[in-house]
């Protein structure tokens, strides 16, 4: 694919030089938004506000972040903890939802994507920023959610995309920040970055992008455990679900947020999670990414088989149906579309039964549904040991001779044909 030399502004959102005077930066202290902290200030003149969101990162320390932004020229570094809400508003929709795309990607970023860029259009407004900067490339998804989302909350907001607009590739970013004396977490032997929220860890750079090599987890899956070091003892862990959302584990009652970051660490130490995913970008390419979800994992698992067992078949195969639809929508930049508020509505009525315990298995990379128990549940056992619905065998001959009536008929016509 041939490198684009000149950028050429066609959106009426893209903000242009000279008409900007405070630009707020969405700021993860990593490779792209470090070193696009120095080139707004100088390539727009415009002062630059820093904001960082607490989503409950697993790798990341946030009072480092804002110091870093400060000594390299933000006029001011914001940082807002919005850990509960994430979880309990955004986090909760794709639970309900069994959030996954594509396989078990569990959707950690365009979850996160979808408040980080609601919280950008609120701070933008407080603290009287013309535009938003954010550091995603002109090949991801992210792009489209940020900026969509961005105009679907304000419309006026004025949008700067450094990464896309200045065509330097990683290695010359990289260079970038080693001439200004910027610290950086990547290098040119450490290529990879992550996005990270207490849902999951996005990995992507170096080798993983490109599925003829093996990725080198070893350099890069730091934070838990790999499931080749897991410990040769298997552990069990209970997850009390209240209308479809996990209230206590082991028996212990937390909020969601504190819930999933406790669930990482137990499921982590078990290598839980590790997905190896090459999917469909929503710009229409194909990309792999290494994702780290111990706890999303454990939890869709679990409210997964919990939801099927207190729902009828019927419920079960259009929720699967809707399911997948969800998990496109999610993918795909349309957290604000009204069919999602349609979608969650629906979640939210077939969650009503979603009541119960569930008991994981974790051992060595898996985690496996094992036990589980709910008022509402439909398995048969429930029934007769309550003195409830007995089944009647003697109804069974009847049954099957009417179920299989066209199917009889079909081979005895076939078979008469033959003749």
């Amino acid at each position: 694919m041939k490198k684009q030399t000149t950028y050429i502004k066609v959106a009426s959102h893209e903000a242009k030089q000279g008409e900007v005077k405070k630009v707020l930066l969405l700021y993860s202290g990593g490779l792209d938004t470090s070193v696009m902290l120095k080139w707004i200030a100088d390539t727009y003149k415009a002062d630059v506000v820093t904001l960082t969101m607490d989503l409950g990162q697993q790798g990341d320390d946030l009072v480092a972040i804002q110091k870093k932004a400060l000594k390299f020229g933000a006029k001011k570094a914001i940082v807002l903890d919005v850990k509960d809400e994430f979880a309990e508003n955004y986090i909760a929709q794709g639970i309900k939802a069994n959030a996954s795309y594509q396989g078990q990607y569990h959707l950690s970023t365009p979850i996160g994507r979808a408040i980080t860029a609601a919280k950008a259009v609120e701070v933008a407004k407080q603290v009287g920023a013309d535009a938003i900067a954010h550091g995603c490339t002109g090949k991801g998804n992210d792009q489209v959610r940020f900026e969509g989302y961005m105009l679907a909350l304000n419309p006026d907001i004025k949008v700067i995309a450094p990464v896309r607009e200045w065509n330097m590739d990683r290695n010359e970013e990289i260079k970038y920040a080693q001439k200004y004396g910027i610290p950086v977490p990547a290098s040119l032997d450490f290529p990879y970055s992550v996005d990270d929220n207490m849902w999951g860890m996005t990995w992507e750079g170096g080798e993983i992008e490109d599925p003829k090599y093996i990725p080198k987890v070893e350099k890069f899956l730091t934070t838990y455990t790999l499931a080749k070091n897991a410990p040769d003892t298997e552990e069990f862990v209970r997850l009390t679900f209240e209308k479809g959302i996990p209230v206590a584990l082991n028996g212990k009652t937390m909020k969601l947020a504190a819930l999933i970051a406790s669930l990482n660490h137990i499921a982590g130490k078990h290598g839980v999670g590790v997905v190896h995913l090459v999917e469909d970008r929503l710009i229409g390419l194909k990309d792999r990414g290494v994702y780290e979800l111990p706890a999303g994992h454990v939890i869709i698992s679990a409210h997964k088989s919990l939801e099927q067992y207190v729902s009828t078949r019927e419920v079960n195969e259009l929720k699967n149906q809707l399911d997948i639809k969800w998990a496109y929508l999610c993918y795909g930049a349309k957290w604000f579309d009204p069919v999602m508020e349609a979608l969650n509505s629906f979640n939210a009525q077939v969650n009503q039964r979603v009541h119960g315990e569930v008991t994981v298995k974790l051992y060595k990379g898996m985690a496996t549904v094992v036990a589980m128990t709910s008022p509402y549940a439909m398995h048969h056992a429930s029934f007769t040991t309550s003195g409830g619905y007995s089944y009647n065998v003697n109804a069974s001959a009847g049954f099957i001779e009417v179920y299989t009536l066209q199917m009889k008929l079909a081979n005895q016509i076939a078979m008469k044909g033959a003749v």
